[in-house]
């Protein structure tokens, strides 16, 4: 009886021997979590024998149990590296959805020839689909897509508006006053010409095909207060890729009117102007506002800020991950694009997921169904990106742990061995 009863022993000391060399060859794995062989006695009685008088009968293997607990953080270099800090599993799943969500803490991905956003073993990180914001539309397990990074930031959009604030010079020439203008020589304006206009300004605008042009805007003063005007007006300009645009309402040209505080009292809103042609484009419809803060002051001529809605089409510069999982790609025409926002799941029992290998798991009966919940919210862990979760495991733990074991089999050899000895002896005796 006491040979078998130190098998048990020896076969529960092999595990623990198992268990923790598992341990200790994982040190190095990312997101790998550490297990515990816990063992439970045995009792063999009958409901006839004293409860004083019951040997055990050895032990046995009950569950092998991870441990879920953090492990160190450690930068990387690579932006898709993703670090879950606190409760939650990263969502994984093939590109072709025949296979199902597993669950990892191993945050080392890569982008594939398809450029699909993938682990080691080319299954695809799972995001919640998001607004132009990053603000989630949706949290179901069914809704939840493989994280894909575009190549460029789509179709193009065509300048609107020109949004412009600036001053003018107070002391400015009235142009078309200027005595070298006769009637046989009237004034008339010209680009090409500096001396008839004041200042000039220009920004680049886009077609609906995306192709850049310049757009030039100049300014002439016509007229400044006196004794029978307290206006100041100055005529604008506009001339895209060649062409002066015509306001659709108003004077033409496009006038402005200061009063003699310096202060933009017409136009109150933006100027449109008639469609401007775009050889196999859409016609180019833009305004030019000027807004409330440009001025007509004794300061010299300057641009306060200019802006204007238009943009190409860019291919992708960079990728972003932030604290909340949120995931931006930046392209080269200076636009961002939220792709979505890193699912993570969580489960009522974690210990009873199933292990499937390179820290991979899937939802069990044990385990419940995976709940599903935004990084930094609701007791859900927050992601760091350009970092990874490192195995849990604690070297010096584990070599104790080894010795242990060590010896608990050689003790458990050494019953083995002292019960063969009185078998022998006994046998020598009868002998």
């Amino acid at each position: 009886m006491a040979m078998y009863t130190s098998l048990t022993g020896l076969n529960a000391a092999q595990t623990d021997l198992s268990t923790t060399s598992n341990n200790i060859a994982n040190v190095g794995t990312v997101g790998f979590k550490r297990s515990r062989a816990e063992f439970g006695d045995i009792i063999s009685s009958s409901a006839l024998q004293s409860a004083g008088r019951v040997a055990g009968s050895g032990t046995a293997l009950k569950t092998i149990k991870q441990q879920f607990t953090q492990g160190a953080i450690q930068s990387s270099l690579n932006v898709m590296d993703l670090a879950m800090m606190g409760e939650g599993f990263f969502m994984v799943k093939s590109t072709s959805g025949t296979t199902d969500m597993q669950f990892t803490r191993n945050g080392s991905f890569s982008v594939n020839n398809e450029r699909f956003v993938v682990d080691s073993g080319g299954q695809a990180l799972q995001v919640y689909p998001v607004n132009d914001s990053g603000t989630v539309i949706s949290t179901s397990i069914n809704d939840t897509r493989a994280l894909r990074l575009p190549l460029t930031s789509g179709q193009p959009r065509a300048t609107t508006g020109i949004n412009l604030a600036l001053n003018l010079p107070s002391d400015a020439e009235v142009i078309p006053n200027n005595p070298i203008y006769t009637p046989s020589n009237p004034y008339a304006f010209d680009p090409e010409n500096p001396t008839t206009y004041n200042r000039s300004t220009s920004t680049t605008v886009y077609d609906s095909l995306g192709n850049p042009m310049a757009a030039e805007i100049y300014y002439v003063r016509t007229s400044s207060s006196n004794s029978s005007s307290t206006t100041n007006d100055w005529n604008v300009h506009v001339i895209v890729d060649g062409t002066e645009l015509t306001p659709s309402s108003g004077p033409s040209p496009m006038q402005l009117r200061f009063n003699n505080f310096g202060q933009l009292i017409s136009p109150t809103a933006g100027v449109g102007f008639d469609p401007l042609a775009i050889p196999g484009g859409d016609p180019l419809l833009i305004s030019l506002d000027h807004g409330t803060s440009t001025t007509q002051y004794s300061d010299p001529f300057s641009i306060v800020s200019m802006t204007q809605d238009g943009y190409p089409s860019g291919r992708l510069d960079s990728v972003t991950v932030d604290n909340n999982g949120v995931v931006r790609a930046s392209f080269t025409n200076g636009q961002t694009q939220a792709l979505g926002k890193v699912a993570v799941a969580t489960f009522a029992n974690a210990n009873g997921l199933k292990q499937t290998g390179d820290a991979h798991y899937t939802a069990t009966g044990l385990s419940g169904e995976p709940i599903l919940g935004e990084a930094g919210a609701s007791g859900v862990g927050t992601i760091r990106s350009g970092a990874l979760e490192m195995a849990n495991v604690d070297i010096t733990e584990e070599l104790v742990n080894l010795i242990t074991a060590q010896r608990n089999f050689q003790a458990n050899a050494k019953a083995i061995e002292t019960d063969s000895a009185m078998t022998s002896a006994i046998i020598n005796i009868r002998s």
